[in-house]
């Protein structure tokens, strides 16, 4: 099998922070790979090592084949890469920006004409390609990232959170555009907070946490491994979470997880109206103002709640750009 993207007991450090530990991938060519983890777990600074912008300090990288530290002008021919922060000059067009993109990548006119046309329309911007990006708003300007990104048509592209501030319709325009890509053989790796977007794109997913990677398979096979089915208490007051996690950790398979906001509290079950009557009577006793109450399968929430105890969104947070760029 062929290996779009290959690392090797990758690492690297910010004086003394561990920001990435040893991590192996194999990403097969044509695939999605999503790399999930709460902030801090070292997403981006594994997108930065492997489209060169950082340079590791142990282990190796390659890219279709080719050595991200040896071979990095030849690595930078073969990606397109969509950061965190939109790319862009404001003081140009939209359409001069995609313009002066395809020059850069010596396109030749008419295919820049062509796939410029396209992206503006597929990204909903032809009616303001002659505005100056600085008059865009963020989601705009997150769209035409984006394009540029693929305006090359790249054989690896990397998407660091790339929906971050589009709305729903983009949103799922962006996923079919990702989608499009994997079809005609590129290999995406995605790093997104949005598990939906996760659960909807990736082949696989690897979980980092920590600097390092600690579950790795389908989305499925995550699930799965989670155990069966979840029970889902709402309560309206966040100062009762906690009693109700402990009254449901007393009887569920598993510890109960208290999630994002603080008033949600999961917990694995066996099922059946037994687990349900069970529930009722540990919550009356327990006396919290229940809002919503539901029985489900797992998703890739209770993945991460039960991989890494938090959401996708905890507070920590890797070092910022200019650190990175410092070291």
């Amino acid at each position: 099998m062929e290996y779009a993207i290959e690392t090797h007991d990758l690492s690297k450090s910010y004086e003394r922070h561990k920001a990435l530990d040893a991590l192996n991938l194999a990403v097969p060519q044509g695939t999605i790979l999503g790399l999930l983890g709460p902030n801090g777990s070292g997403k981006t600074t594994t997108v930065r090592l492997l489209t060169t912008l950082l340079r590791p300090d142990s282990g190796s990288c390659r890219i279709v084949g080719l050595d991200v530290v040896k071979q990095a002008k030849e690595v930078r021919r073969n990606i397109g890469l969509a950061g965190q922060y939109a790319a862009v000059d404001e003081r140009l067009t939209g359409l001069e920006n995609l313009r002066l993109i395809g020059t850069l990548y010596h396109l030749g006119r008419r295919t820049v004409r062509s796939r410029v046309d396209d992206l503006l329309d597929r990204f909903n911007l032809t009616g303001v390609a002659d505005r100056q990006v600085k008059t865009y708003s963020g989601g705009m300007r997150r769209r035409l990232d984006l394009a540029a990104c693929l305006l090359a048509d790249p054989p690896v592209v990397f998407l660091d959170e790339p929906t971050t501030g589009l709305d729903l319709i983009n949103r799922i325009a962006m996923w079919e555009l990702v989608r499009e890509q994997a079809a005609r053989g590129a290999t995406v790796l995605l790093t997104t907070q949005y598990l939906e977007e996760a659960d909807q794109l990736a082949d696989r997913i690897v979980v980092l946490n920590g600097g390092r990677a600690i579950a790795e398979g389908t989305p499925d096979e995550l699930k799965v491994g989670v155990g069966g089915e979840r029970l889902e208490v709402t309560v309206d007051d966040p100062s009762r979470a906690q009693g109700v996690a402990l009254a449901l950790g007393e009887w569920g398979m598993g510890p109960a997880v208290i999630g994002e906001g603080g008033r949600r509290v999961s917990v694995p079950v066996d099922g059946g109206i037994d687990t349900v009557a069970a529930a009722v009577s540990a919550l009356k006793g327990e006396g919290a103002r229940i809002v919503d109450f539901s029985l489900r399968k797992p998703s890739l929430d209770d993945v991460f709640l039960s991989l890494t105890g938090h959401g996708t969104r905890a507070q920590d947070s890797e070092p910022d750009l200019e650190s990175e760029n410092a070291a």
